[in-house]
């Protein structure tokens, strides 16, 4: 080594040497707990927030939106239309689910779209990592046709998991799930919408 590369070194040794000082690591704590906020920002921006204030109580939804794009789209556009305001749940399942979204309240309706006159249908779409293992997963009801789901969904009210791979899961209750599980026949979605979430 020359003397420059000695004294650069030396001084590396040094640097390395010297121990933290508690403002250097109440910078590296904060500098950290930064980090962890953007990440949390970041999730949070990736997923909608649907709320959907009932007779019972409020209850949040988190919309799988990059998981479920048809699916998750589908719901979005419904919400934002306020076609789920002032619905029923039309279907009570004890330890199963609760459905609603029916227009007609009584499980044989679908959502018509104003410029087809025709009832919008969405194909199936699943993935192996989005299951009903869990009371409060959010899903497309639909009839023996796989690709009939319209705007009828339901909430789990325990697990079911023989419903993976053949119903549409697209969200979660991340909030009011004791809401969720006091849900009976004829309460009423008295308002539901999106929540504003920080964009990416």
């Amino acid at each position: 080594m020359n003397g420059k590369d000695i004294l650069i070194f030396s001084a590396v040794l040094l640097m390395a040497s010297v121990p933290l000082t508690a403002s250097m690591r109440a910078s590296a704590d904060s500098n950290e707990q930064h980090k962890l906020a953007y990440a949390k920002k970041e999730k949070m921006s990736t997923d909608p927030i649907v709320i959907m204030e009932t007779n019972k109580g409020t209850i949040k939804i988190q919309v799988f939106k990059n998981d479920a794009p048809i699916t998750a789209g589908n719901f979005l556009d419904l919400v934002g239309r306020g076609v789920y305001n002032g619905l029923t749940f039309h279907r009570f399942e004890p330890n199963f689910v609760i459905q609603g979204g029916d227009p007609k309240g009584d499980g044989t309706g679908g959502f018509i779209d104003p410029q087809t006159k025709t009832e919008r249908r969405i194909p199936l779409e699943t993935k192996p990592s989005l299951k009903h293992d869990q009371a409060g997963i959010v899903a497309m009801a639909r009839s023996g046709d796989p690709n009939s789901a319209s705007c009828q969904f339901y909430i789990t009210l325990a697990p079911a998991t023989f419903l993976d791979n053949n119903y549409a899961v697209f969200g979660k209750v991340i909030d009011g799930l004791p809401v969720v599980l006091s849900l009976r026949k004829g309460d009423k979605m008295v308002s539901v919408s999106t929540q504003e979430v920080p964009v990416r």
